[in-house]
């Protein structure tokens, strides 16, 4: 193995690193076997091994699917659009059989999930471009021979079987190109691979929805010139226990899209709605800046759940839907200078050219208005809307707001660090459209600044649980942040580090407590769930801070956390450098050694195989963590009260 420290300087890193403590049930999750498993009260994770790509920060494990039949793990690997297949017969020891590619299925295409049963690799396969139309294709798992491929939508960015595995489903994200000049339509593919050999399929889309109407529901259909079938844009499914039903997440639009199977049909869309942050125990960090654990309730601030990760469990006889709350901002057009437009060209960008919704508190509040970030962050399609913006003193008197000044609501310790979208909370009269308040704040045919009396932040930073139409039962609220505060927390896989110290962390970071707290905090975005006797239980991945929440969701109305397993071990010292990539781009750390000396990094997707599917006979799961390029395995302890 190539070393991962120059001498000398790598050896103050090393000295740091050491101080820190150095039949697939995949898309049934809850299927635990069919031989009666005693019930356990509680449930531990146990870091086991770790297979490593070699690669950092180039998303070189996604998505990971197992094949109890051949012991196979499959493992999504962007960066070379390729399906890693790994030996898993020896889950201490997972090695590497070979790479997986689709050229057979379709030019320059690249594969974007993965799913397995019955001896089946499903594979979601992205053109090139990837807002062509792209293919589900199906694979042997024992030798890796291709039955069949069928076209679907475009970009399918997940794919699942039905439980009778008679059936596929993929969502086909349907996302623009980065300059928007395309836009296709998103849609869910439902594919009967009866005779593999020759899949056929059936499309669900959302042409018989008006924009309108779902506008008038909460839906947010907000892309430039889009229709709902182009603004639509599915990212995630569940599939009831019965095959009938699925659940599709519309993660920018804040919805979900309910299918039926049979028929492939869009049933309905369903809003998701929004957390209030007034509310005690619903509160947030909003600040990067003041390097302080802050949370609490602000006035006039939302969250919009915006969901990546859904699950479908029983519980009562009753399906409930369980969603990983990550946030996402659309944001198109960031690196193409002609959006933005330069002071010296009048300060207008062009709109045509791209998308982004994200804008922070102190920016758009500011009393100069909108121009003084021309060329830099300021969206063409914020600047059509007005000169500036103001906040509404009735609801932001608290933080110093008067009518024609933000007063202390736009300090960095306050608000003002505060990712936002700057597309909706403002002030509007009956037709939609802005009302315009002159710079003193009073209501002005004339005026040039538009007035926000509520600032939509981004993610629930939370999971929750909802009932088959959408109606939410329980969601955790801020207790992922409050918990990654406590004493209780710790980091590493031998629970050594104090949570505290790195307290919303990025993943590529180093030294940098408090630096996502700004955005999406922790950003639960993966999620699995599995049972274990009578129990269910849900694993959580938390993408910036990293780590596995598990909790005990067998009532859906009262989950409790049971554990939690961070396996970075490497959090700060070492170096003056800000980031993980700044050691590689110094010398102190190797590119292949990330996962070795750092650990695990952005975790995304998860699979848990219960004990009957298991090589080692012990439930373990399986995580792809696509900023260090590792799938790590992890042993799931039962644990029982003593009597």
């Amino acid at each position: 193995m190539t070393s991962w420290y120059s001498l000398g300087a790598g050896m103050m890193l090393a000295a740091a690193l050491t101080a820190c403590g150095g039949d697939s049930s995949d898309n049934n999750p809850a299927a635990g076997g069919g031989e009666q498993v005693k019930t356990p009260d509680s449930l531990r994770l146990s870091f086991l091994s770790r297979y490593e790509s070699g690669s950092f920060d180039t998303s070189a494990a996604e998505i990971p699917a197992y094949d109890k039949a051949s012991q196979r793990l499959f493992v999504v690997n962007a960066e070379l659009g390729v399906l890693d297949v790994l030996d898993m017969s020896d889950p201490a020891k997972p090695s590497l059989i070979e790479s997986l590619g689709v050229e057979e299925v379709a030019a320059g295409a690249v594969v974007n999930s993965v799913a397995v049963k019955n001896g089946l690799v499903a594979i979601a396969v992205e053109a090139n471009p990837k807002t062509d139309n792209g293919f589900a294709a199906l694979y042997r798992a024992d030798d890796l021979s291709l039955l069949g491929s069928v076209e679907v939508g475009a970009q399918p960015d997940m794919i699942i079987f039905t439980p009778d595995g008679k059936k596929l489903l993929t969502a086909n994200e349907g996302e623009p190109s980065d300059d928007y000049q395309i836009d296709p339509a998103g849609s869910i593919s439902i594919i009967d691979i009866s005779n593999p050999q020759d899949p056929q399929v059936s499309t669900a889309d959302f042409s018989a929805f008006d924009a309108g109407t779902l506008r008038s529901t909460g839906v947010r259909i907000y892309g430039p010139g889009a229709d709902v079938a182009m603004d639509l844009e599915p990212e995630y499914i569940a599939v009831s226990a019965d095959g009938k039903t699925a659940w599709v997440t519309l993660q920018e639009n804040n919805a979900l899209a309910k299918v039926s199977i049979a028929t492939a049909t869009v049933t309905d869309i369903l809003p998701l709605g929004e957390i209030d942050r007034s509310v005690a125990g619903f509160g947030i960090d909003a600040s990067d800046d003041d390097e302080a654990i802050n949370i609490q309730t602000w006035q006039g601030v939302v969250g919009l759940y915006l969901p990546d990760a859904i699950h479908a469990y029983s519980a009562g006889g009753s399906t409930y839907l369980v969603t990983a709350n990550e946030g996402d901002a659309r944001a198109w057009g960031e690196d193409n200078d002609a959006y933005w437009g330069a002071e010296g060209e009048g300060c207008v960008g062009d709109a045509g050219q791209g998308f982004v919704e994200e804008f922070r508190v102190k920016h758009l509040v500011h009393a100069s208005g909108f121009d003084r970030r021309c060329g830099d962050d300021l969206p063409p399609q914020l600047r059509e809307l007005g000169a500036g913006a103001l906040l509404d003193p009735a609801v932001f008197e608290y933080c110093g707001a008067t009518a024609g000044d933000p007063g202390d609501c736009r300090e960095d310790d306050v608000l003002g660090r505060l990712n936002i979208t700057w597309t909706m909370g403002y002030k509007t009269d009956e037709a939609g459209n802005p009302v315009m308040y002159s710079d003193a704040g009073n209501v002005d045919e004339m005026g040039t600044r538009i007035m926000y009396d509520t600032l939509y932040s981004y993610g629930g930073r939370s999971f929750s649980i909802r009932d088959e139409d959408g109606n939410l039962v329980f969601d955790s609220g801020d207790d992922i942040e409050q918990f990654l505060a406590s004493d209780e927390c710790r980091l590493g896989t031998n629970r050594s580090i104090a949570c505290q110290d790195y307290f919303n962390s990025g993943h590529d970071e180093i030294n940098a407590m408090d630096s996502r707290s700004d955005a999406k905090g922790p950003e639960p975005e993966g999620l699995t769930i599995g049972a274990i006797g009578d129990k269910t239980f849900l694993f959580l991945a938390l993408e910036r801070m990293g780590g596995i929440l598990v909790y005990d969701i067998t009532d859906p109305q009262q989950p409790e956390r049971l554990d939690y397993l961070n396996s970075r071990n490497f959090w700060g010292g070492g170096g003056d450098g800000e980031d993980i990539a700044d050691l590689i781009d110094d010398g102190l750390l190797a590119e292949s050694d990330v996962g070795a000396v750092v650990g695990d990094l952005g975790p995304e997707g998860l699979v848990f195989i219960p004990a009957a599917d298991s090589p080692s006979g012990k439930p373990l799961l399986v995580v792809g963590n696509e900023v260090s390029g590792t799938t790590s395995i992890y042993e799931v302890e039962t644990l029982f009260d003593e009597e």
